[in-house]
């Protein structure tokens, strides 16, 4: 029952706060739904201070515990991927591959280093006693940009076609990376032999070619059912099929479920078109509503958690300094590894200048639940001092990069074009 009344709570929210902000404020949808959310998540922690030895503030304290790392890591993350993929192209995925390698490998792996070595200079600084293997973890928790972020709210600024799927491509992908750094580090610091003698490349090397074997292996025995089904939400219940079997199998051979539920949806997206002419209209917009609509309503859940758990940052100490610290080691790690990235990536997209990409990819950096998740992964492995500056650094990022970059997103974007245009 409680957890009846916290979905129906959950979805209260989503239609106050969306019918809020659609006539009052007109933010971007999921910005406008983590602000807000904030807002009433400090509002939760007040009720819980005032109404901590009743039936309320017991209900109170469930929806400010909530597991976001389960609801993500073992629940919709999947879905999400597979509805932010399937309608990508492979054809301009191959134009841009050395891009987005660069960008998904070169760029997290720099990334993590860069923020993992400031993290660790502050915690001498500040006498935190961080030990460099978490401070890589720390980073590996950072450096990936976040995939539901990118898609949900960069693809509403009308970024030109390339740079568009180059964010979205880069932030697809280097979840896999970003994985793999995480449990070569995560075994460092827990001590774990069973894991930690693959070493990173092994690692990564499982993670992703594992996975690409089971995201086209799955796929293509789903999608034969799927070509010869003439049943519009059969078709539906196969691509589900086939997403949530690939991670499943990949979360049980230890391969990187993300990045097979991209795959996925990048084959779904490449056979569909392939086999256009004997899918039905009807069926082909049935299909592609019910991805967009539950995209959107799982990404909603997400932003109103992600909200109402931002609390946890106050158990932090010296929450201003170290909130602050992170978000700035963030930007700084951020510029250096994609500066060293486009010297090695080719040809800059749109024809932006190198500086312009720099500055449009950083402030497009956007980080979301998948770095919540990783952190809150690393509750048993540290002190409990250390997983709430971990926790709450992660938090002060991800509010910091969703909130203030994506609501600056567009003059951004725009101030750049201006000046690509005078060159």
């Amino acid at each position: 029952m409680d957890t009846m009344f916290m979905f129906v709570g959950v979805i209260a929210l989503i239609c106050i706060l969306g019918f809020f902000n659609e006539k009052v404020t007109k933010l971007t949808y999921e910005i406008a739904l983590m602000l807000f959310s904030t807002i009433l998540g400090i509002v939760v922690l007040v009720g819980v201070l005032l109404f901590q030895d009743s039936d309320i503030g017991n209900v109170l304290k469930q929806v400010q515990g909530f597991d976001i790392h389960d609801f993500l890591m073992h629940g919709v993350l999947c879905f999400m991927l597979f509805a932010g993929s399937c309608h990508m192209s492979l054809k301009d995925f191959k134009e841009q591959a050395r891009q987005v390698t660069v960008l998904s490998l070169v760029c997290t792996l720099l990334g993590t280093a860069f923020y993992g070595l400031l993290i660790y200079g502050a915690g001498i600084l500040f006498k935190l006693n961080l030990t460099l293997p978490v401070c890589l973890m720390f980073g590996s928790i950072i450096a990936p940009t976040d995939p539901i972020a990118a898609t949900g709210i960069l693809s509403k600024f009308g970024l030109p076609k390339k740079t568009s799927f180059l964010i979205q491509g880069e932030s697809l992908f280097n979840d896999g990376v970003g994985v793999a750094l995480f449990v070569c580090f995560s075994s460092m610091v827990s001590a774990s032999s069973s894991s930690s003698d693959e070493g990173f490349f092994g690692v990564m090397l499982r993670e992703i070619l594992g996975a690409l074997v089971v995201g086209v292996v799955v796929t293509a025995l789903c999608f034969l059912m799927f070509r010869f089904c003439k049943h519009a939400y059969l078709k539906i219940f196969i691509s589900l099929l086939a997403v949530s079997l690939s991670y499943a199998l990949c979360e049980v051979l230890h391969f990187s479920g993300a990045i097979a539920s991209v795959i996925c949806g990048i084959l779904f997206s490449e056979l569909r078109s392939r086999f256009a002419e004997a899918e039905e209209e009807q069926h082909k917009e049935l299909f592609d509503s019910f991805w967009e609509t539950l995209d959107v309503f799982l990404n909603s859940v997400l932003y109103v958690l992600l909200g109402l758990s931002f609390i946890s940052i106050l158990r932090m100490e010296s929450v201003l300094l170290l909130s602050c610290t992170a978000i700035l080691a963030n930007l700084i790690a951020r510029v250096a590894s994609l500066s060293i990235s486009s010297l090695i990536m080719g040809e800059i997209p749109d024809n932006f200048s190198r500086m312009g990409f720099i500055t449009l990819f950083t402030w497009g950096g956007l980080r979301g639940g998948l770095s919540v998740a990783l952190a809150m992964s690393t509750k048993d492995m540290v002190p409990e001092k250390t997983y709430f500056i971990i926790l709450g650094c992660t938090y002060a990022v991800v509010f910091f990069t969703t909130v203030i970059q994506g609501l600056t997103m567009k003059p951004v974007y725009k101030r750049i074009s201006s000046q690509r245009a005078k060159a």
